[in-house]
């Protein structure tokens, strides 16, 4: 059965209305662009390149406001000190695997100085999740010139799922994971704002996997499907080579709106992502890096300019968006598993599939399809 989209399989989660895309490039202005590297020698590499443009790719010199939230810190996503310190995102968000993260920053910071970007300094976001299941991730495969190619093919409109970008080596709830989006449309102080949500997805046990409530991973057993082989050896992030004891693995979830928000008001919305990964089965684990960064295009906040006329939600009508957040990553998360391929990976660790038939046929036995 061919790849599809969550929507796509007749299978719908929540109750708000996406966008007309589903897809974090619903939000005016964000542009997402993929580098994917694969490769079977010298080494086995499945790895890659996600880039998050904010705004109309002048985010070096009109920012937004941004926030982030830490559900399990065991990973990495930079620049956040210098975020809590000022509340402004003034540069594309990039994500990639454990071992090449300061590659990706320092590329970002390269790419905003080839491009005469204004600011003084530069410390860039650039977050990660751990591919070495599947690549071999101590061969430092991701240079400075994939993160660029991933700058430069930012896109709006649609936008590849799966395995794609950093997305290419991921695991999540041991079948294969990747990248994911979604959006929704919520109504907040009497206007229509729509929330987008970008994941990265390498975290789960199997059997706490669910969509719509329904119980998927415990009726897929392992022996139906097995899960990724387990190994031995030094991991990152949290992560082990095979299914770690207690779930362990990662998720970056960006989140974007164009609700007018201050830089608190990211820093909740960007909390409520953590409901949206509980519905799917994600509990943050001891071993893993749940970290989500928000912002909102709805204020933009000129370089130089001594002050700023800015907007807000009123907090009372925050609700909606909250739920808009929720929504959108937890139907970010399933696309990510829907669109994902299986992959046989380093040392020969298979990633295997969710299967789309047997998923729509627990659907239909629960009553959901």
């Amino acid at each position: 059965m061919a790849r599809a989209r969550l929507r796509e399989l007749g299978i719908t989660v929540g109750q708000l209305t996406p966008g007309s895309l589903n897809a974090i490039t619903d939000v005016p202005g964000v542009r997402v662009g993929y580098a994917t590297l694969v490769a079977d020698a010298p080494h086995v590499i499945r790895t890659g390149v996600t880039m998050v443009w904010p705004a109309d790719m002048d985010i070096w010199t009109n920012y937004v406001f941004a926030g982030s939230h830490s559900f399990n810190g065991n990973g990495e996503m930079t620049g956040l000190v210098w975020i809590a310190e000022q509340g402004l995102l003034g540069a594309p968000i990039g994500i990639t695997n454990t071992y090449d993260v300061g590659t990706v920053r320092d590329a970002i910071t390269a790419y905003a100085v080839a491009k005469g970007a204004p600011q003084d300094f530069h410390l860039p976001v650039a977050a990660e999740t751990y591919d070495g299941r599947l690549s071999d991730i101590a061969t430092f495969a991701v240079k400075k010139e994939l993160a660029f190619e991933a700058l430069d093919k930012a896109t709006g409109g649609h936008i590849a799922e799966g395995n794609v970008g950093g997305g290419t080596g991921m695991i999540a709830h041991e079948f294969k994971g990747g990248t994911g989006t979604a959006s929704r449309v919520a109504t907040a102080g009497g206007e229509r704002y729509t929330v987008g949500a970008l994941v990265q997805a390498n975290y789960g046990q199997r059997e706490l996997l669910r969509v719509d409530g329904v119980p998927v991973g415990k009726e897929i057993p392992i022996k139906d499907i097995p899960s990724p082989r387990r190994g031995r050896g030094l991991a990152g992030a949290g992560d082990q080579p095979g299914p770690s004891p207690d779930g362990g693995g990662s998720i970056i979830v960006v989140l974007a709106t164009d609700a007018p928000l201050l830089p608190i008001q990211c820093q909740r919305l960007a909390r409520r992502a953590t409901t949206g990964l509980a519905w799917v089965g994600g509990i943050g684990s001891n071993g893993s890096g749940d970290i989500f960064i928000a912002f909102s295009v709805g204020n933009r906040v000129r370089h130089g300019e001594p002050v700023s006329n800015v907007r807000m939600i009123a907090p009372d009508a925050m609700t909606a968006l909250f739920q808009a957040a929720a929504e959108a990553t937890e139907e970010a998360i399933l696309n990510a598993m829907t669109m994902a391929e299986t992959t046989v990976g380093n040392k020969g660790v298979t990633a295997h599939a969710l299967p789309l038939d047997r998923l729509q046929e627990i659907m239909r036995k629960y009553r959901r399809l």
